[in-house]
């Protein structure tokens, strides 16, 4: 295809009356080379961030350009040749004086505006340069080869020419086993299969969207807002209302202001949105009709009339400077006498940290089916962690009791938090549509839809001073917190509460304040996510004490020893830490991992090697484990037996596949002492257990787990008598000989969990009823003029306990892994300055595909750990592992150190995380750069806004 053939982006000059027939392809001659490279977000199944081919042919038997053609993508709305850089190219020798000139001609000649679509300009703009130089090492050592006398590229820059490739996978994972006084046929601590896994394997598995329509069935879509901070003048609907099949239009008009009102805990949002919206993807309305496809183009039909009040709030950066924050902050805790300790000091240090949003891109969207049943009830199919919540609002937007409101889900297709409270959003529309016609009415959010409604994980910016003595041990630290909320308050001071908690992770700091401010900004609110600010507290920390290592000049694992907690440990809420395990993780991690000799090996490696360098680096994690909010730390179960002895189990958690379902079934089997394959869990209602609390902050087998393990001791205590009348009968008999004598054999659970409480006022207490330990080291290599980088291997030790179920909890290790794998170095949410979301899709934002997980994988479950405070003296095991990806952030910078100290560059630079591949490359700085005056070593641009 000769020049001209693309018109424009995904155009081109073929009439819709011709046909393409053929592509005639050529075979290269002895003296033609051809070299193609490619970079995007991610290597698998993305499109290019900007790709180049690369067509050089030189004289027979020489080193002399006789043809170059220069084709780059992604550097303009179509594939561009650079003609002038080829043209100058010829008659040139290929060396390396070839390389100053080309880049010369290449940044004259692929200009790229500041507003181009796309963003990323110093990046994509040193990447032209960079691939045409990664041809030139590539094309060099094939005339190595064929051309005498030509001049041989230096080993250490031979690397430059490499792309990666996926390795063949290893991994272990090691746990204890069970002990030989176990029965055989206890499932408690073996590894059990997830008991739906063949079923979601084979795409057998019922979610809600599953659900077979009804007959008189209607689908509801959203009308929301397109302006991120207006009043609205007015809401017409008349053209939506005449097109054939919509049934009905409704607002918030069709709401008492009291039943539009909503929020998790402070109720400043609203079923629709009225008078003032303050931020795109706010719902207005909502229209009903016969089917999908009709009601979204109803919806889009709606007319909305703004008046648009001031330019939004988009990022932390404009909300710190504008002073848009919520009421009652900044809120503080504080430890000890921090103005002594810095007074004590040898050494002060001053940072800060910034880490993204986080899209929480479950499989399933946010999904609702509602149908209207007899006397004034209601039920609800809904995707949500938490059914009591929808219940809740349900009821009092429909002004019925919540009696008559009965909230169901069999499954999630995940959660991750972003299904705690906002399924609200879209259940309450449903159920309204639903009570108000009579008819059964269904909602299912489109990705894009999704992405652009329910909110992210909260984005933080975290400064910090800290002062240590002469050998690196800390004596007081300062840290100011802001979290982007959005535009309401959802769960962000709780998010903000829990970042607090959590500011020190595994450090022993005697003197310590934490400063946290709530920001308001017009972007959708932002929600729970896995960790719940608890990885963007810690990544500040472990920044800080890596901050304070290179102050030092010392090694910061000897400062992670010296300063790591230990029982007896007091923290700056008043809770003392007991049974800590913390060391006894971090020095079997750093035997397994065999760091010590791997560092050296990365050390040679680098030293190697001037285009590929490697990093590896280890961090620690102590999680507490417990809802704050004290009334939350309860649940219930209820059991049924059966005549014909199975059992029928219901509780309070929600099965998103991490497998509570699974574990409850052991519990109770083990409890019972009878075969897993007899109990059956068909669902989590309000119906059959009434105010649970969400399936959140990892505690869902802790309050569940113990809720079935008591409902099935009281079953043991009414069998008691007949096992002991017939010992030699079965469990059948049991039941058969109560059921005839009239016992109840349906048991109603509870549980609260003991010795928990705390004081906000003085924030002070017990809020957590224990800790999560562990620690993980990564090695992963990276390419200097791409950004582009590999996770090599991780290793993993973690205490969580006596576990459950070893291969589920394994799995939930590795897949928190990755999905922090996915917050630390891809995943970006993007804005632009009038707070659209850019990133919508799995076309624009990135998750974690399967060549990013680690070559080598290992996750080893600590062994002689038992939990007192807990089922079986298990642990907790959902959110605590998210960090362990911050061992890859880490050993990327420590990579991207090793390639700017070949530039006699500063090791203190500024990354930000997510650390994605432009990142990466403009903080190895170097030749090619530096021609941008975009770029200034240490500027931070905002990470979410693009022109």
């Amino acid at each position: 295809m000769g020049d001209g053939f693309f018109t424009g982006y995904r155009s081109n000059v073929v009439q819709p009356d011709e046909v393409l027939i053929g592509l005639y392809i050529p075979k290269t001659s002895v003296n033609q080379f051809i070299a193609a490279f490619k970079q995007a977000r991610r290597r698998e199944d993305d499109m290019a961030i900007v790709n180049a081919a690369f067509n050089i042919t030189f004289r027979k038997g020489t080193d002399v350009v006789e043809q170059a053609h220069l084709s780059f993508g992604g550097m303009a709305p179509t594939t561009v040749m650079a003609k002038k850089t080829g043209v100058a190219l010829l008659g040139k020798k290929w060396d390396c004086k070839l390389i100053e000139v080309v880049n010369d001609l290449l940044a004259e000649e692929l200009p790229l505006s500041p507003s181009a679509p796309g963003g990323m300009i110093p990046y994509r703009r040193s990447l032209a340069l960079s691939l045409f130089f990664k041809a030139y090492l590539e094309i060099s050592d094939n005339l190595t080869r064929t051309v005498p006398g030509h001049e041989p590229v230096d080993d250490r820059e031979r690397s430059g020419a490499e792309i990666f490739y996926t390795l063949v996978p290893k991994s272990a994972q090691i746990f204890e086993q069970v002990s030989n006084d176990q029965s055989a046929t206890d499932p408690i601590r073996r590894p059990q299969v997830h008991t739906s896994a063949y079923k979601q394997a084979t795409g057998e598995a019922t979610y809600c969207d599953d659900i077979p329509k009804y007959c008189d069935e209607l689908y509801l879509a959203l009308v929301t807002s397109t302006k991120a901070h207006a009043k609205i003048l007015s809401i017409d609907a008349a053209e939506a209302l005449s097109m054939a099949g919509v049934r009905r239009f409704f607002s918030a008009a069709d709401l008492t202001d009291e039943q539009n009102q909503w929020g998790p805990v402070v109720e400043n949002e609203y079923v629709f949105w009225k008078d003032v919206v303050t931020s795109q993807g706010l719902i207005i309305g909502a229209i009903v009709a016969d089917n999908q496809v009709i009601a979204q183009k109803a919806a889009r039909a709606v007319k909305i009339v703004y008046e648009e009040i001031s330019s939004p709030i988009v990022t932390l950066e404009d909300a710190i400077q504008h002073k848009s924050f919520f009421p009652g902050y900044p809120k503080y805790m504080i430890k000890g006498n921090i103005d002594e300790g810095f007074a004590q000091a040898y050494r002060i240090v001053e940072g800060d940290c910034r880490l993204g949003g986080q899209e929480h891109f479950y499989l399933e969207t946010h999904t609702c089916l509602a149908v209207p049943r007899d006397s004034d009830e209601i039920e609800l199919f809904t995707a949500t962690q938490h059914p009591s919540a929808v219940q809740q609002f349900v009821s009092r937007a429909l002004d019925i009791p919540s009696c008559k409101v009965f909230s169901r889900v069999k499954r999630l297709g995940g959660g991750f938090g972003g299904k705690e409270f906002r399924s609200v959003l879209l259940a309450v529309p449903v159920a309204l549509a639903a009570h108000r016609m009579g008819r059964p009415v269904r909602c299912v959010l489109d990705r894009d839809e999704d992405m652009v409604i329910t909110g992210t994980r909260h984005p933080f910016y975290i400064s910090y001073k800290v002062g240590v003595d002469e050998n690196g041990r800390i004596l007081a630290a300062d840290f100011k917190a802001y979290n982007n909320a959005g535009c309401s308050m959802d769960l962000s001071f709780s998010v903000m509460d829990r970042a607090m908690f959590h500011i020190s992770n595994a450090y022993d700091i005697p003197n310590l304040r934490v400063e946290g401010w709530v920001c308001k900004t017009n972007i959708p609110s932002n929600t729970a996510f896995r960790g719940f600010g608890t990885p963007q507290a810690m990544l500040a920390t472990e920044t800080m004490m890596r901050h304070v290592a290179r102050s030092l000049n010392r090694d910061y694992l000897d400062l992670v020893e010296l300063n790591m907690c230990e029982s007896g440990y007091v923290t700056h809420y008043k809770q003392q830490i007991e049974n800590c395990n913390l060391q006894k993780c971090w020095s079997e991690l750093i035997k397994s991992s065999d760091l010590k000799a791997r560092r050296t090996e990365v050390d040679q490696f680098n030293q190697q090697h001037r285009w590929r360098k490697r990093g590896i680096s280890v961090v620690p994690t102590m999680y507490a484990i417990g809802f704050d909010a004290i009334h939350m730390n309860q649940s219930g179960a209820l059991v049924h037996v059966y005549q014909d002895g199975t059992v029928l189990l219901t509780h309070g958690g929600v099965e998103m596949g991490q497998g509570i379902h699974t574990k409850m079934i052991q519990i109770a089997a083990s409890v019972l002492k009878v075969p897993v394959d007899i109990i059956h869990i068909s669902e989590t209602a309000t119906a059959t257990i009434p105010n649970t609390p969400p399936t959140a902050a990892s505690l869902g087998s802790d309050l569940n787990g113990m809720a079935v393990l008591n409902a099935c001791e009281i079953i043991n205590d009414r069998l008691r008598p007949y096992k002991k009348q017939f010992p030699d009968k079965d469990w059948n008999t049991w039941i058969t000989k109560a059921y005839f004598d009239r016992v109840s054999l349906s048991v109603v659970g509870f549980y609260a969990t003991p010795d928990v409480h705390f004081d906000r006022s003085t924030n002070t207490g017990k809020p957590f009823t224990y800790f999560v330990y562990g620690a993980a080291c990564s090695e992963v290599e990276i390419d200097c003029l791409t950004g582009d980088h590999q996770v090599i291997r991780t290793d993993i030790v973690m205490d969580i306990g006596s576990s459950l179920n070893p291969a589920i909890d394994i799995g939930q290790i590795e897949g928190a892994f990755m999905q922090g794998y996915g917050l630390f170095t891809l995943e970006e949410s993007v804005y632009s300055p009038d707070g659209t979301l850019l990133s919508r899709g799995p076309g624009a934002y990135k998750i974690p595909a399967f060549g990013d997980i680690p070559g080598e994988f290992n996750v080893s479950l600590l062994t002689g750990a038992p939990n007192p405070r807990a089922v079986y003296s298990s642990k907790a095991v959902g959110e605590p592992p998210l960090f362990f990806a911050a061992s890859i952030f880490f050993a990327i910078r420590e990579a991207i150190g090793a390639a700017r100290k070949e530039q006699n560059l500063n090791s203190d630079f500024n990354l930000v995380s997510p650390a994605t591949v432009a990142r990466i490359r403009m903080a190895c700085q170097d030749h090619i750069t530096n021609k941008f005056s975009e770029t200034t070593a240490g500027s931070f641009v905002p990470w979410n806004v693009m022109p």
